[in-house]
């Protein structure tokens, strides 16, 4: 058998690749049609989401453990499935506040390969654990492994290197009973389905994805202390909307006035945690920092040491 005859009896096994002669003239239907159609068939993944539910906890319990005694949170994958690591790593230093290196997005073939695809970078495993080489993982570190397919070549070469280094691994893919899953110590299966144009993974299967990095990437915040109750009090403000959000956090958290907030904001360089903590705890704002210090950045945690 040929490597391109081998590969596509791989393909014709896989769910995501599956045709859906249902859909063989779907270039015929109307525009509104057309978009009802893939309405529907979006509306199916946060179900297949659903079911994975318990895998997806276990994952981020295990992550946050380790990312509390200072590890890393990266993602790694090709095409569709790194640009959604990147995107999601790329998000957390203004929403939580977290240094760049904290949470790290992979794609085959380097940044290029964000807008331009790049020849070949997706089947090498070696360059998956070159690029991994790269940040010195440790024990502390997490590695997730991003495929659709499940078997691309990039993502289970980052899972299998990082297990060799002895850092945590969780494989996220989209077909069952994946090569991925199978490497990593958390395999997350999202099966969504064949997809509405045949093969393109990037979308319900790309969707799947990003919901599970939303929850990966938020819930472990959360477990780390970056939010108190649903309010984002670790954000980062760089620019006048997230200085005025900012502004509201303190005082959804507090109910202080105006004057107050825009005090305690002052003294405690702008920093949102420490601000609430001021007014919440009665105390100035070298005692807020020294206390949530002591706490590991958990908020409540400093309150209740305030009182």
């Amino acid at each position: 058998m040929t490597a391109y005859a081998e590969l596509r009896a791989q393909l014709e096994t896989l769910t995501t690749e599956a045709f859906r002669p249902e859909l063989a003239e779907i270039d015929r239907q109307s525009t509104l049609d057309i978009a009802r159609t893939m309405n529907a068939e979006d509306a199916t993944v946060p179900a297949a989401v659903a079911a994975r539910l318990p895998q997806i906890a276990a994952a981020i319990d295990a992550t946050a453990e380790r990312m509390a005694r200072g590890g890393r949170l990266v993602y790694a994958g090709a095409g569709t499935a790194g640009r959604m690591g990147v995107l999601d790593a790329s998000e957390c230093p203004p929403t939580f506040n977290t240094d760049p290196a904290q949470v790290v997005g992979l794609i085959a073939g380097g940044p290029t390969a964000m807008v331009t695809a790049v020849e070949g970078a997706e089947d090498s495993k070696e360059l998956a654990a070159a690029d991994l080489a790269a940040l010195d993982l440790s024990e502390r570190d997490t590695v997730v492994g991003i495929s659709a397919s499940g078997r691309t070549p990039y993502a289970i070469g980052a899972v299998e290197y990082a297990r060799t280094r002895g850092a945590l691994t969780i494989g996220l893919s989209c077909n069952a009973d994946s090569a991925l899953a199978a490497a990593a110590e958390h395999g997350i299966e999202v099966v969504v389905g064949p997809e509405l144009l045949t093969g393109s993974t990037r979308l319900k299967a790309g969707t799947a994805q990003k919901l599970v990095l939303n929850m990966l990437s938020t819930v472990t915040m959360i477990r780390l202390g970056k939010t108190y109750g649903n309010l984002m009090v670790d954000v980062r403000a760089s620019n006048e909307k997230l200085r005025a959000r900012s502004r509201r956090i303190v005082a959804l958290a507090t109910g202080a006035p105006d004057e107050e907030i825009e005090a305690a904001l002052t003294a405690t360089g702008g920093e949102v945690k420490h601000a609430i903590l001021t007014i919440l705890g009665g105390v100035d704002a070298p005692t807020a920092a020294r206390l949530l210090d002591a706490s590991g950045g958990h908020l409540r945690e400093a309150l209740a040491a305030s009182r």
